[in-house]
């Protein structure tokens, strides 16, 4: 089990950037496959993106490819979310997540058993 603590979220215009960071207790982040999700008003949460644990293979969802980025640094047990071309669609409550190994590509909230307090991430027009 992993305690996680989000950083880095905001109010920003369209078009900005914000970065989310994710910081783990434990000794065995290295092994985590790590995820961020978010959840806005009204709706389900829904999977942005995951890491695998040593941070080779990444996965995201469409509506954020090539406008958001997910990476991680093992020796600061740290994962970051940076997020460039904000919209107001991405608007909403983001959450880090953690799983001891695992598939990235396995997108379900509730394979994921430990999960950050979460930080909000408000995208004016």
């Amino acid at each position: 089990q992993v305690q996680l603590v989000e950083s880095g979220g905001g109010l920003v215009q369209t078009g900005g950037s914000l970065r989310l960071s994710c910081a783990a207790s434990g000794r065995t982040f290295s092994s985590y496959t790590m995820g961020w999700f978010r959840q806005a008003p009204g709706k389900d949460r829904e999977f942005v993106a995951a890491i695998s644990a040593g941070g080779l293979n990444t996965y995201y969802t469409d509506s954020v490819k090539g406008r958001f980025t997910v990476s991680r640094d093992n020796a600061k047990n740290t994962v970051y979310l940076q997020m460039n071309s904000l919209k107001p669609e991405d608007t909403a409550v983001y959450y880090c997540a953690a799983r001891f190994s695992g598939n990235i590509y396995n997108l379900d909230p509730r394979s994921y058993p430990d999960w950050g307090q979460g930080t909000q991430v408000t995208v004016s027009s």
